[in-house]
């Protein structure tokens, strides 16, 4: 079996291209799957405070403490049930175990993540319609 190396550079074009950290590609009994390590890094921490929705947006890094809450899918985040709706988190809100925290959206697909544990909502990290990937860090609770 011999693999398209084109594939391979072409893949790992769009790792860079769309930021990703991983990415797979099957064409009948080829499956060719590129990713690069979440370890090595070289991104500024961006801080955010938005007004308006009093979300506060930022690049976490290790030292942030507090239970973190990642996505369990790649998809698109949604702060709201519908656009211009209410949050289902606010930062400094309470919340309650298996509360949902937002939706993530993939395939036209609707996935509510519910909260893991009963606390406060310390900092949301993703902003509403913003791409994110499994694994990713989309809140922070006290």
């Amino acid at each position: 079996m011999k693999i398209d190396k084109n594939i391979i550079k072409e893949l790992s074009d769009y790792l860079e291209e769309f930021n990703l950290t991983e990415i797979e590609y099957t064409e009948k009994d080829i499956k060719v799957k590129v990713s690069k390590s979440k370890g090595v890094s070289s991104a500024p921490v961006i801080s955010n405070v938005t007004k308006e929705n009093n979300t506060k947006i930022e690049n976490t890094s290790s030292e942030t403490s507090g239970t973190k809450v990642s996505s369990p899918i790649i998809g698109t985040a949604y702060l709201a049930p519908e656009p211009g709706g209410k949050k289902f988190a606010e930062i400094g809100r309470k919340i309650k175990k298996g509360d949902t925290i937002m939706i993530v959206e993939a395939m036209k697909t609707m996935n509510h993540v519910p909260c893991p544990v009963d606390g406060v909502i310390k900092e949301i990290c993703v902003e509403d319609g913003q791409p994110v990937e499994f694994g990713q860090t989309i809140a922070i609770l006290d």
